[in-house]
Parts: C-alpha cells; structure tokens; sequence
C-alpha cells in the first residue's frame, strides 16, 4: 500500500458512518437498500459513503441480477501499520534536504574560520557539533588522552568538556589503552 493509498484509507476510517458500513460488509456482502436499513441511513447517505470508500480500494462491488453488491476489499486490511510506515515516503528526499540544511545552519552558527564559537546548549544541536569534530578523529586508530585533546584544541579550547561530551554521545569510546572514534558513528 502507498503512503497515497493509506492516507486515503485513513481518512475514509476516520467516519463513523463508513467504519459502520465496513463492519457490516465484514459479516456479509450487501446492497445499498440493505445497508440504509441495517445502519438507520437513507440510500443516499449510503451510497456517497460506499463511493468514498471504493475510492480508497476498501470496499469492491459486483452485480447479482438487478442489485449491486458490495464487499469488503479483506487485502487492503491486511497490510500491517508497520508496513505503511516503513513504506518509502515520496517526502523521504525532501526530508533529508531538510536535515541536511538545519545540520548546516547550526554549522554555521556555531563555526567561525573552522574554530567552535561556543559550545551549543541544546542536546541536538550539541550532537550535530560534537559529529563534526568527531571527522578529525580515523576510524581504526587508537588515540592518547593528549593526542584527543590537541585534536579537539584545534576546535575550542574547552578539550576536556568537548571529549567528555563525544563519549557521552558514544562518538568516542575509551579504556586503558586509549581513545577510538566509535563505528556506529557514520557521519
């Protein structure tokens, strides 16, 4: 199902009147008469719903001698809400600009001539600080508390908060031996 299709389905559910309508297709195909007089609504009501409904591919019809019959469409109610929302957004690049974009004005904000103006307040912006400085670090080296801290001098003079920071956010990782960028950190 497509985030188009879902959104379609949802906003159909959303409706008392047409989740009435699908539970008694749940139990039997009907007609619209046979539905106006199960759910107390004229023919018409019933039939601007079931339209809508159709529209959304939850309800199909047929014909049986002079009556239109309706159904329940049981395989668009069998796809998982995990899998819409795991479903490949239209808006997924649009987002990643988005990211992107934001990333690069806190950038900006925070960097002057490649020096850290001042160490950001706000957790996510902090992050996004703490990952750039985290590129001068090489994966699959082992790094002296003093090799950290000049690395990270290059950036604020504030080395000991920024390398306790990048561990807190596990961009660095430490024991006896030393200090090593983390491989979860992709950036």
């Amino acid at each position: 199902m497509t985030e188009a299709e879902a959104i379609r389905l949802f906003k159909c559910l959303s409706d008392k009147s047409r989740l009435q309508i699908l539970k008694s297709l749940a139990i039997e195909d009907m007609d619209v008469e046979r539905l106006a007089e199960r759910l107390g609504l004229t023919a018409a009501t019933i039939s601007f719903h079931l339209k809508k409904l159709a529209d959304a591919g939850a309800v199909t019809s047929y014909k049986n001698q002079y009556y239109t019959m309706y159904s329940l469409c049981k395989e668009c109610f069998m796809t998982s809400l995990l899998d819409i929302i795991q479903e490949e957004s239209g808006e997924a690049q649009l987002q990643t600009r988005r990211d992107e974009e934001y990333r690069q004005k806190v950038l900006d904000a925070f960097f002057e001539y490649g020096k850290l103006k001042t160490i950001p307040a706000q957790r996510k912006k902090k992050r996004i600080v703490l990952e750039e400085i985290a590129k001068a670090f090489e994966h699959d080296r082992i790094y002296t508390e003093r090799e950290v801290n000049i690395l990270i001098a290059d950036y604020h003079d504030d080395f000991c908060t920024i390398r306790r920071d990048m561990i807190g956010e596990q961009l660095l990782d430490r024991n006896k031996d030393g200090y090593w960028l983390m491989s979860s950190q992709g950036k």
